[in-house]
């Protein structure tokens, strides 16, 4: 069987290497795959990769790019005190009002709100970024990621393959290159053969090795920078993952025993009956 699925992968590689050559689709190289902890059906997060990948979020990517869908305590399932918690959301301000005067102001967050946007709107995040404004990473994971072709999007519905969205944001930051001879770079644009809408994009190497210290002892590269907040990402899109892969293994079970006790009762009210 294994056999079997490596050689479809590789013809499924060899057909959509052809038609990118051949119609200039995007992205030019596909994701590279990785082997997530969240893979498969019994797959889980792996707590020190989420909080590695939260603090290259919120040491890298947060001056540019909100998580407008996640609350500060939310951040309990990654292993997180409510004390820490406290203390974290403190570090930012939020819009609150109106007060008693009709005024809104600001103050400091507590657990219950959201993480704030860096810019005050879409106008401002574009005239700070060379014309782009950076979208929110709340649901990237699920936003983003480069179509499999047949027959891989057959295999993946056996082995329950639901990370392309991972894969895309790792092999997208872990991705940039210098541009070909001869290739025409726009200004303010930087080449990146694995972006989705085409071979450069507005935003620049967000990593460089050694750039954070993590105090577990992970490398401090852009490959594991890239591979922590992919997985991250990967959470802030679909927080209940686990709860959902455990509730889908229980109903499997229940389905199975219960077409089980179907069949033995169909079984036992015809078996008097002459066929």
């Amino acid at each position: 069987m294994k056999t079997i699925l490596k050689g479809l992968t590789a013809l499924a590689l060899g057909l959509g290497i052809s038609g990118a050559a051949s119609a200039a689709e995007y992205p030019i190289y596909e994701p590279i795959e990785q082997s997530w902890s969240f893979a498969g059906p019994f797959g889980t997060y792996d707590r020190g990769q989420l909080q590695r990948g939260f603090q290259v979020y919120r040491e890298s990517c947060a001056a540019c790019h909100g998580l407008d869908r996640v609350a500060f305590r939310n951040l309990s399932t990654l292993g997180y005190s409510e004390e820490q918690i406290i203390a974290l959301a403190a570090e930012y301000e939020v819009e609150d009002g109106p007060d008693s005067f009709g005024d809104m102001f600001m103050r400091p967050a507590i657990p219950a709100d959201r993480f704030p946007d860096p810019f005050p709107n879409a106008e401002a995040a574009a005239a700070a970024n060379n014309g782009a404004a950076p979208p929110d990473l709340s649901l990237m994971a699920k936003a983003r990621h480069a179509e499999r072709g047949f027959p891989r999007f057959v295999i993946d519905i056996f082995t329950q393959y639901e990370a392309a969205g991972a894969d895309y944001i790792y092999s997208l930051l872990q991705g940039y290159q210098e541009a070909p001879e001869g290739y025409e770079l726009q200004p303010g644009t930087y080449y990146n053969p694995y972006f989705l809408a085409g071979t450069s994009l507005s935003m620049p190497q967000p990593f460089s090795d050694g750039m954070l210290s993590y105090n577990d002892g992970s490398p401090e590269t852009i490959h594991q920078y890239s591979r922590d907040v992919a997985a991250f990402l990967m959470w802030t899109a679909e927080p209940h993952l686990e709860a959902r892969k455990q509730t889908g293994f229980v109903v499997m079970i229940f389905l199975l025993l219960f077409g089980g006790l179907v069949y033995m009762s169909k079984r036992k009210v015809w078996a008097a009956v002459p066929h």
